[in-house]
């Protein structure tokens, strides 16, 4: 559940907002382009990382004008009206000073506010941002006229769509996830409509505070994976050098949202920063048999039906296999490339779940291979690692089609449940330490 979601009045403009945390110090996290504070707690990633920042900090949500759940506009608003907004949520909920945490589009304003308020700001901290969001001759690391022709054309064309997101550029590490773009698409109609989507991009173009950096005399921590494509690393390094006692710390990564990727790392980050120091977080660890379900010979059928028919066969493919495992309580972790995993707290039912989608899926003409270990894993969020994960998806590349194999380990707790198996000998897994012995399931 979504903290609630509350109202400041700034000028004639009502900012929402939410707070969560009970820590010592006031975090306000300044959101990048567009946001919306209720829609954002529907993704376990972005859950995760506020939920980490609010376990040692209160931290201040909010949205800003024109955007989310605040009064919406298309026009374009200015720094110093954003400023006044963080004035009137910082009131509404009784902080004196806080920390300015401005991501993105959201660094330029929290500039500005340390240098002009510097009593009610405690510290500074800027994610993957900047202090001009163009190119000039004496600033190459923004963005050149026909790159903003680009994605201002596209926000008009597609806004809200998979095809207005661009995953690509936002989170390249999940772009193979043909579901991403859609989730994408959806927070972002919640956030902006088209015109508020472009008008806030039209006025990151126009900012500048470059002349601002010298005045910052706040602690300031800036962080920046080095290989993002929203904003280029040579923005952090700018801003390093101009503001008196910046720290720069970079992430070898290119994806520009904080949430996607190793969240954790710049977390600790922030938590030391903040805290003056960095608390150890063990990861949750869970007992689970993981399945994988993989297409046999998927290219090949890529190649002969072609990139439409292919795209609505897997569609077609995933929808049987999401029915299935609604049936049997298993829980879907990743559906990346022409496989899918999934979860479950039991192995028996697991088992015959394998089962039950191999017979589904031959119904439209897909044949696939199942494997299945039960092991800890590790889990963020909606998302499962660990040894135990990579065991299982070996298992199953050993699969024969139309095979559901299985670990001894699985094998040995199903015992008593009437299932069958057929000894497959033992096996070396590739990056598993030791032999497995494997076992297909008696059909």
């Amino acid at each position: 559940m979504s903290p609630e979601t509350r109202y400041a009045k700034s000028d004639d403009v009502h900012i929402a907002y939410q707070v969560l945390g009970d820590g010592p110090i006031d975090v306000l996290f300044v959101p990048g382009f567009v946001s919306n504070v209720e829609a954002a707690w529907q993704s376990p990633e972005r859950s995760a990382f506020f939920q980490r920042l609010a376990s040692f900090c209160r931290l201040i949500l909010f949205d800003k004008r024109g955007t989310g759940m605040s009064d919406r506009g298309s026009q374009i608003f200015s720094l110093e009206q954003r400023m006044h907004d963080v004035h009137a949520v910082l009131d509404a909920v009784g902080s004196e000073r806080a920390t300015l945490f401005g991501m993105s589009e959201g660094g330029p304003m929290s500039l500005l506010y340390a240098a002009t308020y510097p009593e009610r700001t405690a510290a500074l901290i800027l994610y993957g941002s900047y202090a001009k969001r163009a190119w000039a001759p004496d600033y190459p690391f923004g963005w050149k006229d026909k790159q903003w022709d680009q994605v201002l054309g596209n926000f008009e064309r597609n806004w809200g769509t998979p095809e207005g997101v661009d995953v690509n550029m936002w989170a390249p590490s999940i772009a193979r996830d043909e579901n991403a773009g859609n989730r994408m698409a959806s927070y972002f109609r919640a956030s902006a409509s088209p015109g508020a989507a472009v008008a806030v991009m039209k006025m990151n173009r126009e900012i500048d505070v470059r002349q601002v950096l010298p005045s910052i005399r706040v602690p300031t921590l800036i962080l920046h994976r080095t290989a993002e494509r929203v904003s280029e690393v040579g923005h952090a390094r700018y801003m390093a050098q101009h503001i008196p006692g910046a720290k720069l710390v970079e992430f070898p990564s290119e994806d520009h949202l904080p949430w996607i990727g190793d969240q954790d790392a710049i977390l600790d980050e922030v938590e030391e920063f903040v805290t003056g120091a960095r608390q150890a977080h063990e990861p949750e660890r869970v007992l689970a048999t993981v399945l994988f379900v993989d297409i046999v010979g998927s290219t090949e059928r890529a190649v002969a039906l072609g990139d439409r028919a292919w795209r609505g066969l897997l569609e077609a493919f995933q929808a049987k296999v999401r029915e299935v495992l609604r049936q049997y309580r298993g829980q879907e972790i990743d559906t990346a490339g022409d496989g899918f995993l999934a979860a479950f707290d039991g192995p028996a039912r697991a088992i015959r779940c394998a089962g039950v989608v191999r017979d589904a899926v031959r119904a439209i003409g897909v044949e696939v291979r199942c494997g299945l270990h039960t092991g800890e894993c590790e889990r963020s969020g909606e998302k499962l690692t660990g040894i135990a994960v990579h065991t299982g998806a070996r298992v199953a590349g050993l699969a024969a089609p139309g095979e559901v194999l299985v670990s001894q380990t699985v094998r040995d707790l199903v015992a008593g449940s009437g299932l069958t198996f057929e000894t497959r000998g033992s096996h070396v897994l590739k990056g598993v330490p030791g032999e497995w012995q494997l076992f297909g399931v008696s059909q």
